[in-house]
């Protein structure tokens, strides 16, 4: 799940700005990428004001940049490329509260498919794709840093009570509104709630698997264990007998 939730919405609020929003929607509306001259004549604006803005949406990652010669002419004389913009690849999402549909999409198509080559139903195969993003997601966040960190030996190079920070992080990254509490974890947020009320036995099933894989990425002594409650999330992380730090 996207960590990087401070920078989308940064990146949402230049638009803000009403000739920054107008700019960057003139540009997207174009197929070919458009000039500062092109962008500051449409909208009746100095071309040094349509530069100022067309940069800061370039900083931001809505937009990119290319050079070409307009001229159609090349060699000697024939002048400098002209900077120009486009859109840029870059997929943004912000919901409050926190929603991660795209992983809930990328999950179940990838079991689609392995329900059709491994012979596992489709609720079988998206329980085990959940569990092990969840897990891969929990070794990520645990490796040591470096290029020589192996995320395999994650969980072992944190100690019981980095893991357990290591948890509650993931777990906010991953939108879940971790609420530690003295038997547990409550989970104050589901991260697809709109198909878990369509869908409920699927998708819980999917996040309990997830959460296990992040128990299971951290070899953790914590269960996850189904809890529905309402305006919660449907899974609970269990302590149990266990102290805090374990």
């Amino acid at each position: 799940m996207d960590t990087s939730r401070d920078a989308a919405v940064q990146a949402v609020a230049v638009l803000e700005e009403p000739t920054r929003r107008r700019l960057y929607e003139y540009v997207v509306a174009h197929a070919e990428p458009v000039s500062r001259d092109d962008a500051a004549s449409a909208l009746g604006i100095p071309r040094t004001t349509a530069a100022f803005h067309l940069d800061r949406l370039t900083d931001e990652g809505l937009l990119e940049t290319c050079y070409e010669r307009r001229t159609g002419r090349t060699g000697p004389g024939a002048g400098r490329p002209a900077k120009l913009y486009h859109r840029s690849d870059r997929e943004i999402e912000i919901s409050l509260p926190e929603r991660q549909y795209a992983v809930a999409g990328r999950l179940l198509a990838a079991a689609i498919q392995d329900a059709e080559t491994t012979g596992l139903s489709p609720r079988e195969a998206a329980n085990r794709r959940a569990h092990d993003y969840g897990e891969t997601l929990a070794r990520t966040a645990a490796a040591p840093t470096g290029d020589a960190a192996d995320p395999d030996d994650a969980a072992g190079s944190a100690g019981v009570g980095d893991r357990w920070g290591v948890l509650v992080r993931v777990l906010e990254g991953s939108g879940f509104e971790p609420r530690v509490e003295a038997d547990g974890i409550a989970l104050a947020n589901c991260p697809f709630r709109r198909l878990a009320k369509e869908h409920p036995a699927l998708v819980c099933g999917m996040n309990l698997h997830l959460v296990a894989g992040l128990l299971t990425g951290l070899d953790s002594p914590l269960q996850a264990e189904l809890a529905p409650t309402p305006g919660h999330c449907c899974v609970r992380i269990s302590r149990g007998g266990l102290r805090s730090d374990d």
